[in-house]
């Protein structure tokens, strides 16, 4: 059990949405403008969490690998044909995971303050959490553009954190991938660590979180 926490800090991809259908057929949409190959949803999975930038370098370089050889214009050329397709497709596909919303207004009645860290551009935040119906629960939202660095550095849950008035050691972050894990363990931060989502096939346990669910649902016995 973790005590004393009021303040819950979640990642948006991979923890309380699974965008990756939309997010891929924005990727090959991209890809097919630029006439390059196209990849399919199970790849695609694997490239996410990073930040769209290497989210299109990794499509561009065929890999999770990316190629350092691709020139920097043809990524920003590539991340601009890739927002203008996905700003259109934000929540076709784009839906909740099981036990998401149930649980974010268990919380939210239970006064938790509930906030969002994502390296998920900022202006798609707000347009996917209406498209959703959960806007109103959380009290904050960064996106991965809000500050000059993205998780896996601590900066953005030491900022979230001083703008909602929060200290660390009431504050606890959720999250699916080692950059959500290592943010939090960066700034001394507990952390609840989700086993679906986008961890480009890593395994959370090696990270070695403060606590480990299968189930969203499963985050009410912890706090």
């Amino acid at each position: 059990m973790l005590e004393n926490k009021k303040h819950i800090i979640f990642d948006l991809d991979g923890t309380l949405i699974d965008s990756a259908p939309d997010l891929c057929k924005s990727v090959n949409l991209m890809l097919t403008h630029l006439g390059k190959k196209r990849f399919g949803l199970k790849v695609v999975r694997k490239w996410i969490g990073n930040g769209a930038r290497v989210l299109v370098h990794r499509a561009l370089s065929g890999s999770k690998e990316v190629d350092l050889n691709i020139d920097d214009k043809i990524i920003d050329d590539g991340l601009e044909i890739f927002f203008g397709y996905y700003e259109k497709n934000l929540c076709v596909e784009t839906k909740l995971y099981d036990g998401v919303k149930e649980t974010l207004e268990y919380l939210y009645d239970k006064h938790y303050a509930l906030s969002i860290a994502t390296n998920k551009p900022h202006r798609f935040v707000a347009p996917i959490l209406q498209g959703l119906q959960i806007e109103n629960l959380f009290s904050a939202t960064l996106g991965g553009d809000s500050l000059d660095v993205k998780k896996p550095d601590p900066k953005p849950l030491i900022h979230i954190c001083s703008q909602t008035n929060f200290t660390i050691d009431e504050s606890v972050m959720i999250g699916d991938s080692k950059n959500d894990i290592l943010a939090a363990k960066n700034c001394n931060m507990d952390v609840i660590a989700l086993t679906y989502g986008y961890n480009q096939g890593d395994d959370v346990t090696i990270f070695e979180p403060t606590f480990i669910v299968k189930k969203f649902a499963k985050i009410q016995q912890l706090l």
